[in-house]
Parts: structure tokens; sequence; C-alpha cells
């Protein structure tokens, strides 16, 4: 062989490892997802593992309820080909933006998901009145059922949004997301559905942990900062004597406060929690003078970091701050 030849075999040789096949199966792009909050990321993330990474809107320590967009959100929104959230009722600043920056996605609105379990706002007792999202009225006076049995209305009107904090509800929601994902990229639809698989079995033995670990605390009266519970409340039989607000993006006035105070006085209740988001002066005022405890809980994973495992440490957070707090109280 000629030396020519031989140094063309050789670099040939050295090259092919490098080289692309002419032929073969062309796969279609991963989508591009983007998800509104840490807990419905989480579920899109655990579905998604292996496979990509969905963006998340509200990072960090922020809430929902008081967002405002970013430059790098609307950036999100426009290269996105799939949006979850979790509807109107609670992610208000994302309307906008997803009837034009978001034109081009296939948006899912989470609260229409199969299988919800939804429960009506409550009213009444030391829970304030709803009125449209605007103001919000002063509680009805004179009302003696228990805050939780309050709580079991399924006819038609607004619902509470909180609906992940119900690990039932977090199956639905998976499965909706996973449908949506498979019919997007049916590439990876086998992947997709193994996730869901897996996720649906870790969400079923979270549902029998926190039953067990609220069991000892589930008779004794709490206060929270606002009315997110209803569907923790809901699942596990817990009891949430009040809120503080019925929303962080209304502060409650000195008259709401002065009530919060006499319920706690009144139920014998043992905590009141705050959230890391928001202004805890508010939960030292209507401690004052009382028996009760303060302690946390965070709703939306505000101390988190996001991925496939923080849905899984917020609600097991919220059965670990009940017990603690509630079985320290008298």
């Amino acid at each position: 062989m000629s030396l020519k030849k031989s140094l063309l075999l050789t670099s040939s040789l050295l090259l092919a490892p490098f080289m692309l096949p002419a032929t073969g199966t062309a796969h279609a792009e991963v989508p591009n997802v983007v998800v509104s909050i840490k807990p419905i990321h989480s579920l899109v993330a655990s579905i998604m593992q292996g496979v990509g990474e969905p963006a998340l809107i509200v990072e960090g320590a922020a809430s929902p309820h008081t967002y405002s967009m970013k430059p790098s959100n609307a950036s999100a929104l426009e290269n996105a080909n799939i949006v979850f959230w979790v509807g109107h009722g609670l992610e208000a600043f994302l309307e906008k933006p997803l009837e034009s920056l978001g034109s081009g996605a296939k948006i899912v609105e989470l609260d229409d998901a199969p299988g919800l379990e939804k429960l009506k706002f409550r009213e009444g007792g030391a829970f304030e009145a709803h009125d449209d999202g605007d103001e919000h009225a002063a509680s009805a006076e004179g009302a003696e059922a228990h805050a939780h049995e309050e709580g079991h209305h399924h006819d038609e009107g607004e619902f509470d949004m909180h609906l992940w904090l119900n690990p039932a509800n977090a199956k639905a929601m998976a499965a909706e997301i996973e449908k949506t994902l498979a019919a997007a990229d049916p590439d990876n639809a086998a992947a997709y559905r193994t996730n869901l698989d897996a996720l649906s079995t870790r969400l079923d033995t979270l549902d029998k942990t926190l039953a067990e670990t609220v069991a000892p605390i589930k008779d004794k009266p709490f206060i929270v900062f606002h009315d997110a519970y209803q569907y923790f409340e809901d699942r596990y039989h817990v009891k949430v004597a009040g809120s503080i607000t019925v929303s962080p993006e209304t502060l409650p006035g000195a008259e709401r406060l002065t009530e919060i105070h006499a319920k706690i006085v009144e139920l014998g209740a043992t905590c009141v929690f705050a959230e890391p988001q928001f202004e805890p002066k508010l939960v030292n005022v209507v401690l004052e003078g009382t028996p009760a405890k303060s302690g946390t809980l965070d709703p939306e994973a505000a101390t988190l970091d996001a991925g496939p495992d923080l849905y899984f440490q917020l609600m097991e957070g919220i059965g670990t701050s009940l017990k603690t707090c509630l079985s320290n109280g008298s």
C-alpha cells in the first residue's frame, strides 16, 4: 500500500467515531414546557425526568398572589410549546401574558383536570367572606358551625384554588400533565407513562404517611395566616379554626385582628401559623395575651428548591409543622 493511501485510511479511521450516520430515524425535539408555580412545576418535573426540564415562572420566595412578570418570564412564554398553570383564580398575573405571549403554546389549565375534588370558598365563623377577589368583607357574625364543616360544599361557584394540597388532586393533575406531554411528544410517551406510574405510587405513599403524621393532633384547632389549607384539612381532618386574612393581597384591619384574637381565646387554639413570604408581625398581634404558640406553614413552597422532590418536601413539611406545634400546645 502506498504511503498516501495509508495516510488516508488512518485519517478515516480516526474520524469515524465523530461522524454522524447518514441514515436513521429523526426524533422530534422535546417541547419547551413552562410552569407557573413550584408545586405544579414539581409534578411536571417528575413526569419529565430523563426527558427534559420545565421552566418555572414564580421562582424563589415569590408568591403567585403578589407576583409581577419579569422579562425572562415573558421570553419563556414566547418560546413555550406548552404552559401549565392552575387557573384564573390563582395566577391572575398570568392572564394577559398568556393571551399574548403564550398565544402559540398549548395552555393547560389544571383546575379543569378530570377527577379533581374541588371545594368552594368558605365563609363565616373566623373566615372572611370572598367578594369576587376584590374587597373582602368582614366574616359573618354569629356563625356557629365549625370551620371544618364549612369546607365541604361542592355546588357550582368559585372554588378554592390551592388544589395541590390534597395528594389525590396532585394525582389527577399529574395524569393530565402526562396526557398532554405524551400527545405533544409521542417519541417520549413511554417515558412519561413510566414516570407517571412512579409518581402515582409515591403520592399514594405520601398520602398514607401524612395521615399517620397528623392523626395525633387532628382534634386541636389552629389559626392560619391565609385561608389556603382546606384541601389538606378536608383530606386529613385537621381543624383549621380560622384565618388572619382571606388572601395575602388584602391585609386585615384592626377589627379583623381583634376578631381572630377573640377566636383563639374562645376555641383554645394552640397554634397560629405564619407564612414565610408575608409579614409575621400580624401573627404576633393576634397571639398577644394568649397561650397559643406560633409556627410556620409554607403552602406554596417559598423556602424550597424547585424540582421533582419539592412537592413531597412541601406536603411533609406541612404535616410535620402541624404535629410539632400542636403537640406542644395545651
